[in-house]
């Protein structure tokens, strides 16, 4: 199966395509979409051209993003959500539905610890994905949101599998 994993922001958005098999995980490609313009929507606009060019190129089975959080900036968070807003629009256009993990969350499920370190997260995916030149932070946030996709949706297979067993 394969899963891009997207960390929002306005000025870089970071996306990151991973090919998962039983016990297996393989990068595929990573890299950033960076806003182009001036005015706000010019900028979401090519943020969401970018993105969807990464879809159609890597055509991905299973899309994830990062929660925003809430910060004390107001006007920031409402900007990284419209951010967000596009990280969700481009794989549900295509028919995806999209899992979203909080940063901590996130964190956990690739370092082991929720309030780990940026370079933490960047060892750790360097760790899981043999190999990977990373594009920058933000693609290494994405695909470390694709890794904790997997390992979600991996345990959501063994867990419906029991429970088919045990109704048998």
């Amino acid at each position: 199966m394969r899963i891009i994993g997207m960390d929002p922001g306005l000025r870089a958005l970071g996306w990151g395509v991973i090919e998962a098999a039983p016990g297996r995980l393989c990068h595929v490609a990573n890299g950033v979409c960076r806003s182009e313009g001036d005015d706000l929507a010019v900028r979401l606009l090519s943020l969401f051209e970018q993105l969807g060019a990464v879809f159609e190129r890597y055509r991905p089975d299973a899309a994830a993003v990062e929660k925003t959080f809430v910060n004390k900036d107001g006007a920031g968070t409402l900007k990284l959500g419209q951010a967000r807003a596009i990280a969700l629009l481009v794989p549900a256009r295509v028919g995806l539905v999209v899992g979203e993990y909080a940063p901590n969350a996130v964190k956990k499920c690739v370092v082991g610890v929720g309030h780990a370190a940026k370079e933490q997260v960047q060892h750790m995916v360097r760790m899981q994905l043999p190999g990977v030149e990373l594009a920058g932070p933000d693609a290494a946030d994405a695909l470390a949101v694709a890794i904790c996709h997997a390992h979600h949706m991996q345990s959501a297979g063994h867990l419906a599998a029991a429970l088919a067993r045990a109704g048998a």
